[in-house]
């Protein structure tokens, strides 16, 4: 079992994989189609997505969250 200090950048890992795959899916198939080679592509178009959207969740996340907790209600 991993530690529940590491939870949330594994979350946030977990949640940019997650977002990676169906983002890279949906603009490869928009641009190119569901035809021969599909998977490859959506495979080059993730190798480059997941990265950038783990960068962005880390880089993200600290200035995000203060401004959720603002925000959000209290009760």
């Amino acid at each position: 079992m991993i530690n529940k200090k590491y939870s949330q950048p594994l979350f946030m890992i977990f949640m940019s994989f997650g977002m990676s795959l169906i983002i890279g899916g949906v603009v490869t198939l928009v641009h190119t189609g569901f035809g021969e080679g599909f998977f490859n592509r959506l495979l080059d178009a993730f190798n480059y997505s997941f990265p950038v959207a783990v960068i962005a969740a880390f880089t993200m996340a600290p200035i995000m969250r203060p401004l959720v907790n603002k925000i959000a209600s209290k009760d």
